[in-house]
């Protein structure tokens, strides 16, 4: 009989909250209070959601977070002004930009112009390039907890043949780069899938392990995996639906076509979701340790 085995984010986002509360109590006594600055520009309602769940667990911790809302219109360069002081300011430990951006704004030129010490997201190039070199900064955060999931439980990558479907620099790219690393549960063998792979099924049937994150709902098939797989479901898709709140979320895995399989995977809603938010939040305490040994030292 195929059965699915659940990896929940949930739960291991519950374990990763119980260490960093320690975290945050030695801070405490040294009078710091982990802090995170949000720009969010325009009113996409999925930005908004997000925004909204980070700043209440941020709450819930006792540190603290505020949100810069700016207009759909709002000028490159009044964001550019914006983040310069955020920069400046000493009171944030973390600074993230809320993604999408509107078309007008370049959005390389604003991720860039963070201070590489408070981008808690991990995207700018310092940090990238700090990742790619095995000196990682501060790693993205869905990425790092892609990899949270796995040590806890305990999935050995290591001789594993893995395949990742989705090359953004956001999650495909820095992904493969963690779980190629010669780190304990990693050094596995990887390959990446994107819009220009011919015949994806021939990689994924071989796959011990896929991580699927491609914004596609349903996109992974039960004839394009082996029986016990591992699936990590970086996807959260909104469609429409007869429910009472008119849609529902879904991941880029076909679950319902799944069950035909023996596979582990990770749920939509539930799984690499709330990982996502826990690692901010260990990022931005990461960067507010930095800072107070910084003040130390100086």
């Amino acid at each position: 009989m195929n059965n699915i085995t659940y990896l929940s984010g949930k739960e291991v986002s519950d374990f990763v909250y119980r260490d960093i509360k320690k975290r945050i109590r030695l801070l405490d006594k040294k009078k710091i209070i982990p802090s995170l600055a949000v720009i969010l520009i325009g009113d996409n309602q999925a930005s908004e959601l997000y925004v909204r769940s980070k700043t209440k667990t941020f709450k819930k911790l006792n540190l603290h977070s505020k949100i810069f809302k700016l207009s759909e219109t709002t000028s490159e360069k009044k964001i550019l002004n914006l983040i310069y002081e955020i920069n400046k300011n000493s009171y944030f430990h973390g600074l993230l930009i809320q993604l999408p951006l509107p078309n007008h704004i370049d959005k390389e030129k604003v991720v860039f112009s963070i201070n590489p010490e408070k981008d808690v997201d991990g995207f700018h190039p310092i940090n990238a390039g700090l990742l790619s070199v095995g000196r990682p900064n501060f790693i993205p955060c869905t990425p790092k907890g892609i990899m949270k999931i796995l040590e806890y439980y305990k999935v050995n990558l290591n001789g594993k043949n893995v395949v990742v479907l989705g090359r953004s620099n956001i999650v495909g790219r820095p992904i493969s780069i963690l779980i190629s690393s010669k780190t304990k549960y990693a050094n596995a063998t990887t390959t990446i899938c994107h819009s220009g792979t011919l015949d994806i099924k021939k990689f994924t049937r071989n796959a011990d392990v896929v991580i699927v994150a491609l914004g596609i709902p349903g996109f992974l098939k039960a004839d394009m995996v082996k029986n016990n797989s591992i699936i990590i479901d970086v996807g959260i898709n909104r469609i429409k639906d007869q429910s009472s709140k008119g849609y529902s979320i879904v991941g880029d895995a076909d679950l319902l076509d799944l069950k035909k399989k023996t596979i582990d995977i990770t749920p939509v809603p539930g799984g690499v979701g709330p990982m996502t938010i826990s690692m901010l939040v260990e990022n931005t305490v990461e960067s507010a340790e930095k800072y107070c040994a910084r003040s130390s030292a100086g």
